[in-house]
Parts: C-alpha cells; structure tokens; sequence
C-alpha cells in the first residue's frame, strides 16, 4: 500500500491520462456531491417543517366556526357559527380520551399595550391555563396563567419574550403593571413560542376576565384538546363526533364542509412523516444513481487502462512480477481516484450547506420559504458512511478489470500489440 515506487507508477499514469482521470474524477464526485447536497436540503425541509408544527403539541386538534354554505332546517345559508362556552364544556365531558382542552377568546376593538412611555401593537389572546399544554412554550420568566386566575377572574397576563423587549428593554417585567385598552394587568411569566414568522407577539389573559370586562360575552374564537394514545382512525372518528355535535347544537347539515373547520394535527403530523420518508427515500435513489454513474466511469476507465498496458504487464510477469502485485497497482489507482474524487464531492457538498447556512440563503433570495427551510445540515456518520461505500464500490469497480489483467499470460500480453 505504500510502496513509493507503485504510488509513482500511479501517478505517472495518472498525469499522462489528465482529461480521462478529470472527467472520471468529477463524474464520481458529482455523485456523492448531489447525495450530501440533497439529504442536507432535504433535512432542512424537514427542520423548518418541524419548526413550523413545533407550534402545536402533534396530539392537538383544534376547532374553528365557519360559514354554513347549505339552507338546513329553516335556517339559511351563510349563518356563521359562532362557538361559546357551552360548546368547550360539552366536549371537556363528551371526547374520549381526551388529556387536556382549553379555549381561545378575543377582545373586540383596538388592543393598545402600554407600560409608562412604552407602547405597542399586540396580540392579545384571553386563554384557559391548559392552553400552555397545547401550545410548546418555553417560560424564561415567572410562570404562565394558573387555575386561580381563571376561577378568580385575575388581571393578570404572560407575555411573548419580543413583547418584554418593546415594553420591558431594561427591566425586569415580573410582577409589573401593564395597560391592554386603558386596564392595569399585572405581568406573571414571559414565555418563547414557535412561530411561523418574526410577527407573533403574543399577550395571554384569563378568558374568564376577557369575558367578563371587555363585552365579549361567552363567545370563544377557538377551542384547542389534545387525546392520549390514539390512533389516526379513532382521531376522524372524533372529528366526526365533534362536527355531529356542534351540528345538532347550531343547527347546520353535518355534509356542510364549511361550517366548521378542525385541524386535526394527529393526521396532519402522520402525513408529515409519511411525506418526509418518501423525499429522503427519493434523494437516496437519486443520488446512489448518480453514484453508480461514477463507479460505473471508474470500471471503464480501469478497463481501458489494462487493455493500453497489456504489453506492460506480460513484461513485468515475465521477470517475476506476481498476479497480486499486479491486481494490487491496479486496485490502488481505482481507489485512489474514487476516494480523492468523493472527499472533493464530500467537501463541496457539505460546504455549500454551511454556506447557505452561515449567510441565511434562503432568507435573502426568497424570505417567505426561509420558514420552511431550516438549518440544512447531512448526518457526519451518512456522509462518511457514503464516502466510505463509494471508496469500496470504486475498489470493486477496479478488482475485476485486476483480475482479467492478472489472469492475462505473458506471452499473449507480450503478443498483443
């Protein structure tokens, strides 16, 4: 293996032969280029997927009113369905397996947050204190809305990090007043949330202290559960439970697809998987194509190396050079040529990403899908693992052409011009 005479010999061959061992060379890292590449890409699918479902726990559904499109029982089409209370207490009592529910409120008109000299524009979202459960919080500070506060009607709020900043930029925002339309509501925790852009800027408030100063009456924007061990066939049997329900309770044709909306994030989150098994399976078939592409270049090349050095290898088993010895020249130079061309690809693969991961890429040639791509990394294990079956198949590659050059008698090859 290193013998410096043989290592000369493959060297010379290699230099007198530029244009054939380049172009064999690139089609082989090419290959493993297009591999690193497309798995990295296709993990930072996956990573902003992630990121982007991160926002809701994956046993979550959620459930909107709508529009009903269809005339039923004497009501007309167009009626908006409006939940209330009655509609989150009757589910708490009726959905199987059911972990923990909450509801979402709203508060009508302007929302104007305040805290001394400091104003800003916010979403404030009146919640139950499961909804913590439902939604991935990180609470950096104090804690989030309580059972007590709910029962007790507590003017109290927790409030998106990015909030504590506009309001709070050099203090703490612990046990602090601040004023949502003209009410002090004193801060109790500041939290982190995923979400889909730089916009989310949360305020969460008891839903029962909503309800009952800002005119809002039991009206609730959203009601939010999650199930425990449930299979994707029992979650649509619950959507069905659920539309039938909010059907009999509001007066709507079950068929009305517009009249209520669920997004049911156990099917949603199965499908997720399914889709991403099927991308890496593609890009795995994609790139070992192009693989074997290389490989099959470096057979050729070593094939025609022992056709043009036939004469060359009579002369060196005529003065005693052995069959290994000539199997391994020849298996060196293929591997050689395979492993320098796939640490190229592997380099420039994982260059790129770090690249478009350094300079935020994405972001700058089309922000709205940066959301959806994130960090495109490759497994270090994958692509060392590929490198390495590249480096044995390139071997394989040279071991035949070898052995045809090996099993070649001297005086055909000294005969064979």
């Amino acid at each position: 293996m290193f013998d410096r005479d043989k290592w000369q010999e493959i060297f010379s061959t290699i230099s007198k032969n530029k244009t054939r061992t380049v172009l064999t060379g690139f089609s082989v890292a090419t290959g493993i280029f297009m591999l690193i590449f497309l798995l990295g890409a296709g993990r930072g699918l996956r990573n902003g997927m992630t990121s982007v479902f991160a926002q809701d726990a994956t046993n979550s559904m959620q459930i909107y009113g709508g529009r009903t499109t269809k005339a039923y029982k004497g009501t007309p089409e167009g009626k908006r369905i409006q939940m209330v209370n009655e509609d989150y207490l009757g589910f708490k009592k009726s959905i199987e397996k059911l972990d923990v529910i909450s509801a979402m409120s709203y508060i009508p008109g302007a929302e104007i947050i305040s805290y001394k000299n400091n104003y800003g524009n916010f979403n404030v979202s009146p919640v139950h204190e499961t909804y913590k459960e439902i939604k991935n919080f990180e609470i950096l500070e104090g804690r989030f809305l309580n059972e007590k506060d709910i029962k007790e009607n507590r003017k109290v709020v927790a409030i998106q990090d990015v909030v504590k900043e506009v309001l709070f930029p050099k203090e703490t925002a612990i046990n602090k007043l601040i004023n949502i339309n003209n009410i002090k509501f004193k801060v109790v925790g500041v939290f982190n949330q995923p979400s889909f852009d730089d916009n989310s800027r949360e305020i969460y408030i008891p839903i029962t202290v909503a309800q009952n100063i800002f005119n809002n009456n039991d009206h609730l924007q959203r009601i939010s559960f999650t199930l425990n061990d449930i299979s994707v066939d029992e979650s649509k049997k619950v959507e069905q439970f659920i539309t039938y329900q909010m059907a009999k309770r509001h007066q709507f044709s079950p068929e009305d697809k517009n009249a209520l909306w669920i997004q049911n994030n156990i099917e949603n989150s199965q499908q997720f998987a399914g889709l991403f098994s099927a991308i890496e399976m593609f890009v795995w078939i994609i790139g070992i194509f192009t693989i074997a592409l290389g490989v099959i270049g470096v057979f050729n090349i070593m094939m025609i190396v022992v056709k043009e050095r036939t004469k060359e290898i009579g002369i060196r088993k005529a003065i005693g050079a052995s069959p290994s010895s000539v199997v391994g020249l020849i298996l060196m130079e293929a591997i050689f040529i395979t492993a320098a061309s796939g640490y190229v690809g592997l380099i420039a693969g994982v260059g790129l990403l770090e690249v478009i991961t350094k300079f935020d890429l994405i972001n700058k040639i089309y922000p709205p899908a940066a959301i959806y791509f994130l960090n495109p990394q490759v497994d270090l294990g994958i692509a060392v693992g590929a490198t390495i079956v590249l480096v044995v198949t390139g071997a394989l590659a040279g071991f035949f052409p070898a052995r045809k050059a090996a099993s070649i008698r001297p005086i055909e090859a000294l005969r064979d011009e």
